[in-house]
C-alpha cells in the first residue's frame, strides 16, 4: 500500500527546498565609509590631552594650531592640529599633534607624541589654564568673520590658519584667525578672546 503520511513528507521537503533557492538575496551592498571630518581646535585638544597627561600630570597648554593639509578653507576646522604642552615639574615641553588623515611630514592618523624639550617659562607665549578654553575655533571664526565681511568677500577662497595663545596685549588666552598659510604669509588676521568669544583686534 502507498503510505501517504511518507509521500506528503516527501512533497513538503521538495516545496520547502524549492522555495529556499528561489528566495530572493536580502544582503544589502556595503555603504562606501565617509570620508573623516575636519575637527575644531577644542576637538583635537580633548583627543590629545589625556594621552599628554600620562607624560606629565601637570601638563598645561602652550599653543595650538592647526596643520594646514587642504588648500580649503574651513571655518573653524582642520584636517591636523598641533598642541605644545609644558611641564613645569618636568621644565620640558612636549609637541603632539592630532590628525584625521596619515600625511606627509611625520603626520600619523590619530594622537601622536612628537618632540620633547627643555622648557624655562622665560619669553615667547605663557602656558595657559585649560579652564580658560571656553569658545572653541569654530566660534572664533564666527566673531572674527563678524568683523571681516569686506576682506573674506575679496578673498573667499584664502586658506585659513588658527592659533590659540597667550598675547601681553590680552589677559585670556587668545585665538587669532589668520587668511594665510602662516602669520608670515598673511597680511590680515584677527585675534579672538578664546574666554569670552569677543572680537579684540584686527592685525595687519
Amino acid at each position: 500500500m502507498l503510505n501517504f503520511s511518507k509521500l506528503w513528507t516527501a512533497i513538503l521537503i521538495c516545496l520547502l527546498l524549492a522555495a529556499c533557492s528561489d528566495s530572493p538575496k536580502t544582503d544589502k551592498p556595503k555603504e562606501a565609509a565617509k570620508p573623516p571630518e575636519p575637527v575644531t581646535g577644542r576637538q583635537a585638544f580633548q583627543r590629545i590631552y589625556p594621552q599628554a597627561r600620562v607624560w606629565a600630570v601637570d601638563a598645561t597648554p602652550l599653543t595650538l594650531r592647526t596643520v594646514r593639509l587642504s588648500a580649503k578653507p574651513e571655518k573653524g576646522k582642520a584636517d591636523a592640529w598641533e598642541l605644545v604642552l609644558v611641564s613645569p615639574s618636568l621644565a620640558k615641553s612636549k609637541t603632539y599633534t592630532y590628525s584625521i588623515v596619515e600625511a606627509e611630514g611625520n603626520l600619523h592618523e590619530g594622537v601622536f607624541a612628537g618632540a620633547e624639550d627643555s622648557y624655562s617659562g622665560r619669553g615667547g607665549s605663557a602656558p595657559f589654564p585649560i579652564a580658560a578654553l571656553k569658545f572653541d575655533s569654530d566660534q572664533a571664526y564666527d566673531a572674527a568673520a563678524e568683523k571681516s565681511a569686506d576682506y573674506i568677500k575679496k578673498n573667499p577662497d584664502k586658506p585659513i590658519s588658527y592659533i590659540l595663545e597667550t598675547n601681553r596685549k590680552f589677559a585670556d588666552p587668545v585665538w587669532r584667525v589668520i587668511w594665510g598659510e602662516s602669520v608670515s604669509a598673511s597680511n590680515y588676521s584677527v585675534y579672538v578672546d578664546a574666554s569670552t568669544g569677543k572680537y579684540l583686534e584686527k592685525a595687519y
